[in-house]
């Protein structure tokens, strides 16, 4: 059995190796910083891989909900807009699955996550950028709710890390 599995691993090796070497490292690349933009969840907006901004308009918009006071909740919770407008509106469906399914919520995944980012030495492509921004601003909001010091500190440093790995990013652009 474990032979079997062994030539099957193999097989697919010597394949990778007949395909294109950047296909290979590009798609790891893809799944290695957000795996859950991958996975279709039921009930959920039927998109794979979404990303909010597509075009200045959609960079302004996002800048107005966040000045709106958009609250990116915990797991079990839904992103909030409080501007009753700027939640109604169609596009902001997309930031919602954003926001409630793919960014990590747990604070040993954005450790994670902030460890893969400051060990790149390229820049992010434009959908992982976008998500580090958000998980920044869920990181943020998480400190201003989190009452325990030592949770308060974990996850100050975690935004510290992600705000470095940002600021690296853009001097890589």
């Amino acid at each position: 059995m474990v032979e079997h599995v062994r030539q099957r691993w193999k097989s697919l090796l010597l394949q990778c190796k007949k395909t294109d070497p950047q296909f290979i490292v590009i798609h790891y690349d893809m799944f290695a910083l957000y795996p859950s933009a991958y996975r279709i969840k039921r009930g959920t907006y039927s998109l794979i891989n979404p990303t909010f901004q597509c075009s200045m308009k959609d960079v302004n918009l996002l800048y107005e909900i966040l000045l709106a006071g958009m609250q990116i909740q915990g797991e079990e919770q839904t992103m909030l807009i409080p501007d009753e407008e700027l939640a109604s509106l169609r596009h902001v469906e997309k930031l919602e699955v954003i926001c409630d399914d793919i960014l990590p919520k747990r604070l040993s995944e954005i450790r994670r996550l902030a460890a893969e980012l400051a060990q790149r030495h390229q820049a992010l492509r434009w959908a992982d950028f976008e998500r580090t921004v958000l998980t920044l601003v869920y990181a943020t909001q998480t400190v201003a709710r989190v009452n325990n010091q030592q949770q308060k500190e974990a996850w100050t440093d975690a935004v510290i890390k992600l705000l470095s790995a940002i600021q690296m990013d853009l001097k890589l652009s």
